[in-house]
């Protein structure tokens, strides 16, 4: 509804102003740059207010006034849009909540109230353990894992519904977990960790990032295969902490829009990770891309 409601008032900009105000609205980047916008567009608004009174001809059309009070309401949208920024940025903190340490330590000593804010996961993790809970919220995120030393593997339908039965293995530990196209991040992966993880995918999640590779030096005892590809802000810095999983036998850094020199990057990742077999797929490794004659 809000993009559309954006598309309208662009094109307000575009038919009242001319193409030179034309503009396009960040939703993930904060609007300042725009109220100044606003500012010199009220005094377009009012010129041509004072030439539709005092001309005699056809006043503007029912679309043209329509765009006028969208652009008139223009912050109003502003406000509702870094609202729904907000909410949506909570929203995403909440689903991946993880307890330190110290936290879950002394989470006997939290209110029944803060406890509901921390969500189920954390209800999971007091009352089943830590491993239960991993296997809680990798569901939850609509992925799904695989417990060592068995074949089956559990996971979440079309709808988010699943099965408990993995909440009468407290003792079994995660091996194999597939967490692609979820909203994981850097917080979120901490709820894994204690598990001998051998295989993790995080193909096209959205929120994985450098400072989320850079935790996954947790698991470099037992990390085997990882699968990062379409992964768009993953950029050659976070590929760098990848050096401490010595132990990775498989690794898919492919279609990583922000990874510059890509046949670069994969002759660093090849020296630094020796025993490792990288795939590298949707990039041009010619070598005029290489810098070479």
């Amino acid at each position: 509804m809000w993009n559309c409601l954006i598309v309208l008032v662009e094109r307000a900009m575009f038919v009242l102003y001319g193409s030179r105000f034309a503009f396009r609205v960040n939703m993930a980047a904060p609007l300042v740059p725009l109220q100044r916008f606003c500012k010199l567009a009220s005094l377009h608004v009012c010129g041509r207010r004072r030439l539709w009174s005092s001309s005699v001809a056809t006043p503007p059309s029912l679309y043209k006034r329509l765009l006028l009070a969208l652009t008139q309401r223009f912050y109003d949208v502003e406000i509702l849009l870094n609202w729904r920024s907000q909410l949506k940025s909570q929203a995403l903190q909440k689903k991946n909540a993880s307890l330190t340490p110290l936290e879950h330590e002394h989470l006997n000593t939290v209110s029944h109230t803060d406890r509901a804010s921390l969500g189920y996961y954390h209800y999971t993790q007091e009352h089943y353990g830590d491993n239960v809970a991993s296997a809680y919220f990798i569901l939850n995120m609509h992925g799904s894992f695989r417990y060592a030393g068995q074949s089956e593997w559990f996971r979440s339908d079309s709808s988010g519904k699943f099965s408990w039965d993995f909440v009468n293995q407290k003792d079994s530990l995660l091996e194999e977990v597939d967490l692609g196209h979820t909203v994981i991040n850097q917080m979120g992966l901490g709820n894994l960790v204690g598990n001998p993880l051998r295989t993790l995918s995080l193909r096209g999640c959205h929120e994985v990032d450098d400072w989320a590779l850079a935790r996954l030096h947790v698991f470099q005892d037992t990390l085997e295969e990882l699968d990062i590809s379409c992964c768009p802000h993953i950029t050659i810095g976070g590929l760098a902490a990848l050096r401490n999983l010595k132990g990775l036998h498989r690794l898919n850094v492919s279609s990583l829009p922000r990874l510059g020199s890509p046949g670069l990057v994969i002759i660093m990742l090849e020296e630094m990770l020796p025993l490792c077999q990288v795939t590298a797929k949707g990039y041009d490794l010619s070598l005029t891309q290489l810098g070479g004659n």
